[in-house]
C-alpha cells in the first residue's frame, strides 16, 4: 500500500513540474461523497501552475481561482442547507481547467471523523446481532469512506479510496461504532450523514498527533528523542536482516515441530522500521489525518487509548495535546466525543494503571470545551480487549451529540460524573454532576467497587447509601477517612448508574502519586 501511494505521488509531482498537469483532486472528494451543511465547503487539489479552476456545487454555488507557484489549489463555497434525506439523485461538483472533474450524487449534511485504534477500526460484521444490523444497513442517506492504514514520517497529502453509499454490501466491512453513531444520527436529525473511517488498531494516541503539536510540549521530548533514535538505528537493511533470521529461526522450528508431530509455532509478525512504525509519535497524523485537512467537518468521535494505558499519566498532556491539534486543522469549535475505554486487564502489571487512563480520559472531558465522553463499564467483556457491542456504544456518542452538538438540551446524555466531595466525621459525602433524575444501583444490589482511606494510604472496601443526588461513603476500618475510589481497577464492572441508566464513570478523590507517573516512552 505504501509503494501504491508513494507510486501516484511521484506522478502527480512529476505531471506538474513538468507543466503538463491536469486538474487533480484528492481523494476525499467523489461521487457519492456528503459535505458538510451550514459552513463554508473547502474544495480544493491540484493543476498546473498559475492555471485557472472553476469550483461548481449545484446550479448556483460557484468559485473561481488559480493554482499557485506549486501547482496547489483551494476555493471555499458558499454555505449550503442540508440535503433532502430521500434525494436519490444529489448534486453536481464539477471543478474545470484545462480538463473537467465531475462527481456526481452529492449530498450536504453532517460530516464526522471517526478515528482511533482497533475498537474503532472493529467492523459491524464483527458485532453481536451482526446479520440483523447488516439487514437493515440499507440506508442511502449515509455515506461512507475509509482511510487505509498508512503510518509514515513525513505529512502526506492523499490517500488511495472512495465514498460508498451505506448498504448491506458496504457496511460489514465499515467501522461498527461509526456506522451506529451515524446511523442514530440520521434517524434522529433526518439529514445525511457522511462518515470517514480513519483508524489502526494498537496505536498510541501520539501516533495520531502531528509533529509541531508535540515538539510544542518540553515533557514529551523524552518520547520524540527515543523514537528518532530508534528510527536512525533501525535502517531498512537493519531490518531486513532481522526478519530473515526471524523468517528462517521460525521455518527451522516448524520444520522440527512437523518431524516431531507437533503443531507449528506461529508466523512471527514482520519486523517494520521504527521510521515508518504506527507507533511512532505523528505518524498516523501524517499518513491518515493530514490528508483530510482543511475538510469542513462538523466534529469527530475517537475509541482509542488501550496502547497508551502503561503510559497513562503521560496520556493527560497528550490526549488534550491531540485534540487541539486537530482542533486548530478543522477549526477550533470542532466538536470531539469519545469513548472511555471498557473494563478489561489491559497489562500485567498493576490494575491501577488502566484505571489511570480512565481518569486521564476523565481529566481531558473536565479540561476542554466541546467534548463528550460515553462511559461504557457495562459494556465490556472483561475477558476480551474487543466487546462485540458496538451498537450501544454508537448509540452514547450519538446521545452526546445530539445533545450538546445539536440541541436537544433535554436529553440526558451521561451518567454521574464526580464532582466533588466532602469529610464530615468518618464520612465522606460525594457529589456528581449529570445525576439526570437521581442516583441508583443497575441490578438494586448494594453499590459495588468503594473503596475508602485515611491518610496512611491503605484503601479498603466501603459501605454506601445513596441519597437523592449524592452518595455517603464510610468503612468500619475507616475512622478517619480522607479519600475515596471508585471502580480503581481495569477490570471493575461497577453498578452505579443513574436512574436513565447511563453508568458512573471510574474517579478518585485523592491526588497521590499514580504507578504510571513516569512512564514516558
Amino acid at each position: 500500500m505504501k509503494k501504491i501511494i508513494l507510486q501516484s505521488w511521484l506522478v502527480l509531482l512529476l505531471l506538474v513540474s513538468t507543466g503538463v498537469a491536469e486538474v487533480k483532486l484528492p481523494s476525499i472528494f467523489g461521487s457519492n461523497m456528503v459535505l458538510q451543511r451550514d459552513k463554508p465547503i473547502a474544495i480544493w487539489g491540484w493543476a498546473d501552475k498559475g492555471e485557472e479552476i472553476t469550483v461548481t456545487l449545484g446550479d448556483k454555488n460557484s468559485a473561481k481561482t488559480k493554482a499557485d507557484g506549486d501547482g496547489k489549489w483551494m476555493v471555499k463555497l458558499e454555505a449550503m442547507k442540508a440535503s433532502a434525506v430521500a434525494d436519490d439523485k444529489g448534486l453536481l461538483l464539477t471543478i474545470k481547467g484545462s480538463n473537467t472533474v465531475t462527481f456526481t450524487n452529492i449530498l450536504i449534511g453532517e460530516v464526522w471523523i471517526c478515528s482511533g485504534q482497533s475498537n474503532m477500526a472493529f467492523v459491524v460484521r464483527q458485532t453481536n446481532n451482526a446479520d440483523k444490523a447488516i439487514a437493515s444497513s440499507n440506508q442511502p442517506a449515509i455515506r461512507l469512506i475509509t482511510v487505509p492504514r498508512t503510518p509514515i514520517d513525513t505529512p502526506q497529502h492523499n490517500f488511495i479510496g472512495k465514498w460508498e453509499i451505506c448498504g448491506p454490501t458496504t457496511v460489514p466491512n465499515f467501522s461498527a461504532v461509526a456506522y451506529f453513531f451515524g446511523s442514530e444520527l440520521l434517524q434522529n436529525l433526518n439529514v445525511p450523514i457522511g462518515l470517514i473511517n480513519t483508524s489502526f488498531g494498537g496505536t498510541p494516541a501520539d501516533a495520531w498527533t502531528s509533529r509541531a503539536a508535540l515538539e510544542s510540549v518540553p515533557s514529551l521530548k523524552p518520547l520524540l528523542d527515543d523514537w528518532d533514535k530508534r528510527a536512525n538505528e533501525q535502517t531498512a537493511d537493519k531490518v531486513a536482516k532481522l526478519n530473515q533470521d526471524a523468517l528462517k529461526k521460525w521455518q527451522d522450528a516448524s520444520a522440527k515441530a512437523k518431524a516431531d508431530g507437533k503443531a507449528a509455532p506461529q508466523k512471527p509478525r514482520p519486523i517494520v522500521e521504527a521510521a515508518r512504525s504506527q507507533h511512532r509519535p505523528a505518524n498516523l497524523y501524517n499518513g491518515m489525518i493530514a490528508p483530510l485537512v482543511p475538510l469542513s467537518v462538523r466534529g469527530a468521535i475517537w475509541y482509542q487509548g488501550e496502547s497508551n494505558v502503561p503510559r497513562a499519566h503521560q496520556y493527560q498532556t497528550i490526549f488534550p495535546l491531540m485534540i487541539k491539534n486537530w482542533r486548530q486543522d478543522f477549526g477550533e469549535d470542532m466538536p470531539f466525543g469519545f469513548v472511555q475505554l471498557a473494563p478489561f486487564r489491559y497489562t500485567r502489571n498493576d490494575p491501577a494503571m488502566g484505571a489511570e487512563l480512565w481518569e486521564a480520559q476523565l481529566m481531558t472531558l473536565k479540561k476542554l470545551p466541546n467534548i463528550g465522553m460515553a462511559v461504557i463499564t457495562d459494556l465490556g467483556n472483561v475477558k476480551d480487549i474487543h466487546p462485540t457491542n458496538k451498537l450501544d456504544v454508537g448509540k452514547r456518542l450519538a446521545l452526546w451529540a445530539r445533545a450538546q452538538v445539536y440541541g436537544e438540551k433535554k436529553l440526558v446524555f451521561s451518567g454521574p460524573i464526580y464532582q466533588s466531595h466532602q469529610v464530615t466525621d468518618s464520612v465522606i459525602e460525594i457529589s456528581f454532576d449529570h445525576v439526570g433524575s437521581g442516583l441508583k444501583s443497575r441490578d438494586d444490589k448494594p453499590l459495588t467497587h468503594f473503596e475508602i482511606a485515611g491518610e496512611d494510604q491503605v484503601f479498603k472496601p466501603a459501605e454506601v447509601k445513596i441519597g437523592e443526588k449524592k452518595l455517603m461513603v464510610s468503612s468500619r476500618e475507616v475512622n478517619k477517612p480522607v479519600a475515596v475510589r471508585f471502580a480503581w481497577r481495569d477490570d471493575a464492572e461497577p453498578n452505579l448508574i443513574n436512574k436513565e441508566g447511563l453508568p458512573a464513570s471510574p474517579f478518585r478523590t485523592d491526588t497521590w502519586k499514580g504507578v504510571t507517573e513516569g512512564k514516558d516512552y
